[in-house]
């Protein structure tokens, strides 16, 4: 048998491995995600037939080669929790018009749940956690040309950092967003050093030894948020979705913070305290969910 001969059947067996390997990992992947939560909204909230939906994005990713084979056989939680690709997301955008979703600024929520009217119609609000850089070069594009208002909100110590396999935009990249995005992008702070979680998945913010440096820390993330932008916002969105009532106590009494961002189930309507705000996780998962909650 010649060298050649050899080689070809030595990458052969490469690829049969490679696509049994692929598979036997995409089956355990079915098997954990078909025991873990879908993210999919309650069937309650599906029958809500006005109020305003808060939406939950992280990244928005091409469907590159490579992206779509780590999407098929990577068992990290993150590729199938918190990644959306762009065909998905332009699908999800454009259906929202063509049935007539109307897309709102938090600020036009505020207005809405604040105001003693009944809200009518369905209504969606778009967020990002993290800005995570795919969200500027990919998702941005997007929203602009449907003319889609959006909130980022922002980890403020850890811009421009690797976080998780992803990397998260740069200030001078947020800044030039602000400028393009012509009013369109309302930031939020989302810590400025304590998005992580120790103590076997307890997040960092949590700990009640911890509550002092959380202080701190919020004022930290608003002061460093006006040095950049030039304002303090009234968002805060929660790390990993909730605060113990310590945490939660102390951003209620935080004059000027007006909206926090949780992942508690709901639908927001005029009766919603918005310092409780619910939002949904958008992904593959979820998204039927919230087309029957549409269609309803």
């Amino acid at each position: 048998m010649s060298r050649t001969s050899r080689k070809w059947i030595l990458s052969g067996f490469i690829v049969i491995f490679l696509a049994l390997l692929a598979v036997s990992v995409r089956h355990n992947i079915e098997y954990q995600l078909g025991n873990r939560p879908d993210f999919a909204i309650s069937k309650r909230d599906q029958r809500v037939k006005n109020g305003i939906m808060v939406f939950s994005y992280h990244r928005i990713l091409n469907p590159t080669g490579l992206v779509k084979f780590d999407e098929a056989v990577s068992p990290n939680t993150q590729f199938h929790d918190f990644n959306v690709n762009l065909p998905s997301f332009k699908k999800q955008m454009y259906y929202l018009r063509s049935h007539h979703v109307k897309v709102i600024s938090i600020k036009q929520m505020m207005a809405m749940a604040h105001s003693k009217r009944p809200i009518h119609g369905k209504y969606v609000v778009i967020t990002f956690d993290d800005i995570d850089r795919t969200s500027i070069e990919n998702a941005f594009p997007v929203l602009q040309k449907l003319h889609y208002p959006f909130t980022q909100s922002i980890i403020t110590g850890n811009t421009g950092w690797y976080k998780q396999g992803t990397k998260l935009a740069t200030w001078p990249a947020i800044q030039r967003l602000q400028k393009r995005a012509h009013g369109l992008v309302t930031f939020g702070v989302h810590t400025n050093n304590m998005h992580y979680m120790v103590d076997h998945g307890t997040p960092v913010f949590n700990i009640p030894s911890n509550y002092t440096r959380f202080t701190r820390d919020y004022a930290t993330s608003q002061r460093v948020l006006k040095e950049k932008v030039g304002y303090r916002s009234p968002i805060f969105t929660y790390p990993y979705g909730s605060g113990d009532s310590q945490i939660q106590k102390f951003l209620s009494n935080q004059p000027g913070l007006k909206v926090i961002l949780t992942l508690n189930d709901g639908i927001v309507t005029n009766h919603s305290n918005l310092k409780q705000t619910p939002r949904i996780i958008v992904n593959n998962y979820s998204w039927n969910s919230i087309k029957k909650w549409i269609n309803n």
